[in-house]
């Protein structure tokens, strides 16, 4: 994959960055949603796609983006200001737990990179509960807890073990209940392999679907061929 990504709409520069464009990303920014939020906040936003796939799709909302590492950070900030977007993209180069804005967001949303070195055991979970990578959750779900209105909507990708582990300690002592649940495989019928979660202060009737990424191998599925139509050249 080149330095430069085209999508329809704007264009990310990812020249030297670490965390690189990936299916993760580009499946949470393409993520149908039934609310219509007017301030979002992307945690870890590294280059800056998701928070630019959001505010296509959302074309009032101001959308702030915090990002601890500096390549990142800056190379983001330079794919904002290049985007038609850019007066509605903000990036603080800060850990989030540093970053307190003075309003609320109805949707925040987060593509961690944190859990890739925590799931080599076979008892996942177990492997999951002693590993400090815990610790940036606990974080993540108290910050959200604070910085969430309260119809709000918080958004996560991550492997199915640690979503279970999330979903478990958000509603037991962060209040945060699930919303939604969406399960990727690589194939219909496949194993799970990513969870989208979604999580809010509001207990409401809970939502469980299911997206795979190929028909047949090399073949993308029509369904997410449809997420991410309005976003790639390809579709």
């Amino acid at each position: 994959m080149g330095s430069v990504f085209k999508f329809k709409q704007f264009e990310v520069d990812q020249s030297a960055c670490a965390m690189k464009i990936n299916t993760d990303g580009v499946l949470l920014g393409a993520t149908e949603r039934d609310i219509h939020p007017s301030r979002i906040l992307d945690i870890g936003t590294g280059t800056g796609v998701v928070a630019l796939m959001l505010a296509q799709a959302f074309p009032e909302a101001v959308v702030d983006a915090v990002e601890i590492d500096e390549t990142a950070a800056k190379r983001a900030q330079m794919n904002f200001a290049n985007s038609n977007f850019a007066s509605r993209l903000q990036l603080f180069h800060t850990a989030f737990q540093g970053f307190c804005p003075q309003e609320k967001y109805d949707l925040i949303i987060s593509n961690p990179p944190f859990y890739t070195n925590s799931l080599h055991a076979p008892d996942e979970r177990k492997k999951l509960a002693k590993h400090t990578d815990t610790l940036f959750f606990e974080g993540l779900l108290h910050y959200v807890r604070t910085y969430l209105t309260s119809k709000g909507i918080f958004e996560c990708i991550v492997p199915p073990a640690l979503a279970n582990w999330l979903i478990d300690r958000a509603d037991a002592d962060y209040a945060l209940h699930l919303q939604r649940i969406i399960d990727i495989s690589s194939f219909e019928n496949g194993e799970v392999i990513r969870r989208i979660v979604s999580l809010g202060k509001e207990e409401v009737p809970q939502r469980h679907e299911s997206l795979y990424i190929y028909a047949e191998k090399g073949i993308h599925s029509v369904k997410y061929k449809q997420l991410l139509a309005p976003y790639f050249l390809a579709y």
